[in-house]
Formats: structure tokens, sequence, C-alpha cells
């Protein structure tokens, strides 16, 4: 690492946190709260659904920590855990035309190193929150436990139970 590298990563931080300022500071435009007939979801602004989203988990995050009652010496503990686990924008997905551009065996060599990086982001994930559960008591694990499972159990999405095509509803 070169002596001007940390000043660039410094740089580079405090570039992005303005631009985000900037960002949080700019009014949305006022949008209905219902999409447009024939609109599906995905064609929404990604910018505004990763806001959605990030407050919904900062949201369910205020309320785990708040059931966990954790003390004062897991504070760092929840500090890191929560930061590691921040909602990421959505990567844009490949360009249509380039993709067509591909040959099979191309395709196959991009789709298999897109899964391998997802696989690494969740083994990184995984461990983050394993780490962070090692510094829970019994009580505390059991709450986590008990909280995380309503949101991954199957026929649930978000915690609420899910009737679509591969719901209960569908068997």
């Amino acid at each position: 690492m070169t002596p001007t590298t940390p000043k660039r990563l410094l740089l580079a931080a405090l570039l992005a946190a303005a631009s985000a300022f900037a960002v949080a500071q700019t009014p949305a435009p006022a949008a209905s709260a219902t999409p447009a007939a024939g609109e599906h979801h995905a064609q929404r602004d990604p910018a505004q659904r990763h806001q959605r989203m990030a407050e919904h988990h900062a949201q369910r995050q205020a309320e785990l920590k708040a059931q966990l009652k954790l003390t004062p010496a897991q504070e760092g503990a929840w500090t890191t855990y929560t930061a590691a686990l921040k909602p990421e924008p959505r990567q844009p997905r490949a360009d249509r035309a380039e993709f067509e551009k591909l040959t099979t065996p191309q395709r196959i060599d991009r789709l298999q190193s897109l899964q391998a990086e997802r696989q690494q982001r969740m083994a990184q994930r995984g461990e983050v929150v394993k780490t962070f559960y090692a510094q829970l008591a019994p009580e505390q694990q059991k709450v986590y436990d008990q909280q995380t499972l309503r949101r991954h159990a199957p026929g649930q999405r978000h915690g609420k139970p899910h009737h679509g095509p591969h719901g209960p509803a569908a068997r």
C-alpha cells in the first residue's frame, strides 16, 4: 500500500458520504402509492425501491435490537453486525444485448461467475451472523432464532404467509 492510498481511500469515502448527503437532501418527486395500470413492481425507480428496502430493514433491526435487550458490552458487536448486513442496492441486470453476443459456453461461464460472487457474499454475511450470534447469551440466542426463523420459514415471504405460485396454495 502506498502512502497516498489511505488518503485516496479517505477522499473516496468523503466523496461518497457527500454525494449520499446530497441525494438525501434532494426531495423525491411525488409519486402515487400504487403503480400505474400494467406497471410491474420491478419497473419502479430502483433508487426509490432501495430506499424503501433500507427503511424497512432499519425498522426490523431496531425491533430486533429492542427484543434482544443488548448489554453495553454487546453494542460493538451489534454495530459491526448491522453495518455488515445493510442492504446493498440491487445490481443492475446484465445488458441483454451484451449477453446475446456471448456464445453458450461464455454465457454458462458468466452465469457461474455471477453465482460464485453471490455465494461468496452469502458466506461473508453468514460469518457475520455467526460472529454476532456467538456474542449473545442463550436467552438472546433463542429470541434471535425465533425472530429470524419467521422471516425465513418455508411458505413465508418477509415474515408473512406467502400464497404465490410456490406458496401453500400451489400445493
